[in-house]
């Protein structure tokens, strides 16, 4: 019975320094947290590359602009520290995030599985995929994909492009019309020899800007799945968890409905930039 009773005693103490052990563990890596370092220096250092409109891009002034930079500046504000933006290539903006050149990726970035071996991605902000621009003399009538679905509509997108995929896998009964270029395509639809032009939201967003105001209605709700998320440099579950926090408490107090209308619903944005 007493050594039954010591055996007790010794496993509870085993597991109280193997708790202690583990608490010791946590309170070093939160220590370690990028969130501390962005505290400390007063900053957070946003990386992205200008020019995917309208994310990131240079209005006529010189000032960085975008549905992403506005959502940086709310993220700098939540935290109280300064807004630096940090634009850099395509190409190096993975390994310049690794390297310890800024805190977060903000750049439109799309999420695969290629890239999460490398970085580690918060929980989606905007989900992208395809979307539609439809003749205007539709309006109300065509309120999906799904209506376009009849032999009908004539159909368009960009010959080998995953609009074009998406348009045979999830409208096949229409008459599709490939073309060589994206403008092409949107052009066949505004001048209505055409229903429908099926492509990235972000480009279709731009068409919109440019030429589309008036001539076409944009229906902006992907029916692909294509989702955008900021990225971190792996081992720091502590600032993953503020930034799933965070966007969760920007899509519920109104902020982010505000950045999306303005960015991604509006074009009034496209008179300002380069």
């Amino acid at each position: 019975m007493k050594k039954a009773g010591s055996l007790v005693i010794a496993i509870a103490v085993m597991m109280c320094l193997g708790f202690g052990v583990a608490w010791g563990a946590d309170i070093e890596l939160a220590k370690k947290s990028t969130i501390e370092d962005i505290l400390k220096r007063g900053e957070l250092r946003v990386g992205f590359e200008a020019g995917y409109m309208p994310f990131e891009m240079t209005d006529k002034k010189g000032n960085f602009v975008g549905f992403d930079v506005d959502m940086a500046k709310e993220m700098a504000k939540a935290m109280g520290v300064k807004f630096v933006p940090i634009n850099t290539a395509w190409d190096g903006i993975i390994p310049s995030l690794i390297t310890g050149k800024f805190d977060i990726i903000m750049s439109g970035m799309t999420v695969t599985q290629e890239r999460n071996l490398k970085i580690n991605f918060a929980d989606p902000y905007i989900i992208m995929g395809q979307t539609i621009l439809l003749n205007k003399k539709h309006e109300g009538a065509v309120k999906s994909y799904k209506d376009l679905n009849d032999p009908k509509f004539i159909v368009t997108s960009k010959l080998g492009t995953t609009g074009e995929q998406a348009v045979k896998r999830h409208i096949p009964k229409c008459t599709y019309k490939s073309f060589e270029t994206e403008t092409e395509a949107f052009l066949e639809v505004a001048n209505g020899k055409a229903d429908a032009y099926v492509y990235d939201q972000a480009n279709c967003v731009v068409l919109m800007a440019q030429q589309g105001e008036g001539k076409v209605v944009f229906l902006d709700k992907p029916f692909t799945y294509e989702p955008l998320a900021w990225a971190v440099r792996k081992g720091d579950p502590d600032f993953l968890n503020w930034l799933d926090n965070f966007l969760r408490q920007m899509k519920n107090d109104g902020r982010y409905e505000r950045i999306y209308n303005k960015w991604i619903k509006s074009v009034e944005w496209y008179k300002n930039v380069k």
